[in-house]
């Protein structure tokens, strides 16, 4: 059974993790890319708030006894098949792992710009997320 209340804190941490990240996008990409604490603090909460999202996933895949993903990346299209995700959504959504594990594992040098420019691009895909799983929880 989908635990609620295990849902709605990680709901909770999203949302303090997204606070976080708009402080941060406050100041200019110059002073971001000078000041090696706040780009670190992005890294990190990108980290964190794909992390939680995660969880979110494996919860529903678990305790809903859907399909079970190939990758945390196609647990996106999983719920999305389980009409948690709009599918056009979840495609979209999906890669924020792929970011994830490059700035974790540096698995690349990372173009500071291009990673500045999404996170400012695509950040409100946090808030979206956040809704289409409220309303799941709310209705089910």
């Amino acid at each position: 059974m989908i635990d609620k209340d295990f849902i709605k804190s990680k709901i909770f941490f999203i949302k303090s993790y997204y606070e976080e990240l708009e402080h941060i996008l406050s100041f200019s990409d110059t002073e971001i890319k000078k000041d090696f604490v706040k780009l670190r603090a992005i890294e990190r909460i990108i980290q964190l708030i794909v992390d939680e999202i995660i969880d979110i996933n494996t919860h529903f895949i678990r305790y809903g006894s859907l399909k079970i993903p190939e990758s945390f990346q196609s647990s996106f299209l999983v719920l999305a098949e389980n009409n948690i995700l709009p599918e056009s959504f979840a495609k979209k959504i999906a890669p924020v792992v792929g970011l994830r594990n490059r700035l974790v594992h540096r698995y690349e040098k990372i173009d500071l710009d291009l990673l500045l420019s999404l996170v400012r691009k695509n950040k409100e895909d946090f808030t979206e997320y956040l809704k289409y799983i409220f309303q799941f929880i709310e209705r089910s």
